[in-house]
């Protein structure tokens, strides 16, 4: 009997505020330790926590983006453990009654689209941070606590066990990255932990019950995500077939040696013992609220393929690249839109320029798309000129890298290099005559019927012509004159 994979996962997803979920103190990343914790993110006696609206208009937006359930009343409580970084001995968040129920987000897997359904969507507050590496050497072996990150707002998006494979639970955890986003409620930056997955694994015989699940803590890479997950799935695997069991616990990955280890048991929802938080009233959600959010929310991805491949005529492959990040679609809308004219044609050009030459420009330079110093603009006037053939698709590419590069629009670089194409008839025939008569083997090849040869041919014509002859001439006038 085969061995299946089940897979369901936790995201907490810091919400794009600038302050923090209960108190008016800064969420920016990278002060000094503990500069950023205010009263009641250290829960100083006698400070209230007060909600904080933004926090919860992000979480009404990811509800209405994904198809959730917005309840009208939800409820905040204390989740109890104790732990150095946890000031308060609890953390405020949702339990029976979370802000979003239900939901899902599409993936695309090889045998197709794929719903992977959702739980619930909470808010919490973050716990602080334990400092183990970096402290003075006079001190020992210690470590130290900084705050700053307790308070700061998280929704935490729980996924139903519906994955099979690592592959997928890495197409879910991009897709969801995508979304979050997308929508404006996350800045998605992994690095600075602002999405952290954790994954619950177990593994069962082919159609039989679930097994005991491990669940693998602060996964911040989806490199990091596919490996903990195969990883884990092996252990289980191997364990069980050795006549061992699985025990529920929490486990966290080391990337250093490729491998998951126990952390500690895992706990369920009575050992937090649960309760409301008597400091914080229920959250009551009105429908005139929702709709306000609703009527600002952006044109989400599903909706915006879609579009592209009706009205713009590309591909549903570029459409769905292009929409795998906002910022990209934007910048490739921006282009469109300083076109003359936008076209079927103008729109497949600019798909394939900004997924191909722009995309590996981005690539080298290491890059945000805020950063890039070209223009959309600058892109549009280097596209008018393919069009209108003053330069070849090739030729494109050198200028497009000197325009990277700094020396001036792509109008300026033509004219400065003498890139202009060359589409004298006259001309062109003169460089196909030369080449035809310099490779009279390959002509023979040709004319015997070999298509590979007159690929060569006309390679040797743009060689000649440094690449400058207008491609399609340069092809017809060699079939006319090996036609002689």
């Amino acid at each position: 009997m085969t061995w299946e994979i089940v897979i369901g996962i936790e995201t907490h997803a810091q919400l794009s505020t600038a302050s923090k979920i209960f108190s008016g103190a800064s969420t920016a990343f990278g002060a000094a330790p503990n500069t950023e914790a205010s009263a009641v993110d250290i829960a100083l006696p006698g400070v209230l926590p007060v909600l904080n609206r933004g926090a919860v208009e992000r979480a009404i937006r990811f509800g209405l983006a994904v198809g959730g359930a917005i309840n009208r009343r939800s409820v905040f409580a204390r989740k109890n453990y104790f732990y150095p970084d946890l000031p308060k001995g609890y953390q405020i968040s949702q339990y029976e009654i979370p802000v979003v129920r239900g939901g899902a987000v599409t993936i695309a897997t090889d045998a197709g689209e794929k719903h992977v359904r959702l739980t619930r969507a909470h808010l919490e507050e973050d716990a602080g941070k334990s400092l183990h590496e970096g402290l003075p050497s006079e001190l020992g072996g210690v470590s130290g606590i900084d705050l700053n990150r307790a308070g700061t707002p998280l929704l935490e998006i729980v996924s139903e066990p519906d994955m099979r494979s690592a592959a997928e639970a890495v197409a879910y955890a991009k897709a969801l990255h995508s979304l979050v986003t997308w929508i404006g409620i996350c800045d998605g930056d992994m690095q600075e932990g602002n999405f952290r997955c954790d994954a619950n694994v177990s593994v069962r015989r082919a159609g039989g019950a679930l097994g005991t699940r491990c669940e693998i803590k602060n996964l911040n890479s989806f490199r990091f995500l596919a490996q903990a997950i195969e990883y884990e799935a092996r252990r289980q695997i191997e364990l069980i077939e050795d006549g061992g069991s699985v025990v529920q616990e929490t486990r966290l990955f080391d990337p250093d040696r490729g491998e998951t280890r126990s952390m500690r048991s895992k706990e369920d929802a009575q050992d937090y013992r649960y309760f409301p938080d008597p400091d914080l009233p229920p959250l009551t959600i009105d429908d005139a609220w929702i709709q306000r959010i609703h009527s600002a929310m952006p044109e989400l991805p599903e909706a915006m393929r879609s579009r592209l491949v009706a009205e713009h005529g590309i591909t549903d492959y570029d459409a769905a690249q292009l929409t795998a990040s906002r910022e990209l679609v934007d910048y490739y809308h921006g282009v469109c839109k300083a076109l003359p004219a936008a076209d079927t044609a103008s729109h497949k050009l600019v798909a394939n320029f900004v997924l191909g030459e722009f995309a590996a420009a981005r690539n080298r330079a290491d890059v945000a798309i805020a950063a890039v110093p070209v223009s959309p603009a600058d892109v549009a006037g280097l596209l008018r000129r393919v069009a209108d053939r003053t330069v070849s698709g090739k030729i494109a590419k050198d200028v497009f890298d000197a325009m990277w590069a700094g020396e001036g629009d792509a109008d300026a670089i033509i004219e400065r290099r003498g890139l202009r194409q060359i589409s004298d008839a006259r001309a062109i025939e003169a460089l196909v005559e030369h080449v035809l008569a310099a490779n009279a083997p390959i002509v023979a090849e040709v004319r015997a019927g070999k298509e590979k040869a007159f690929n060569s041919l006309v390679g040797q014509v743009m060689k000649a012509s440094k690449s400058k002859a207008n491609p399609a001439q340069v092809n017809e006038i060699l079939r006319r004159l090996l036609a002689r």
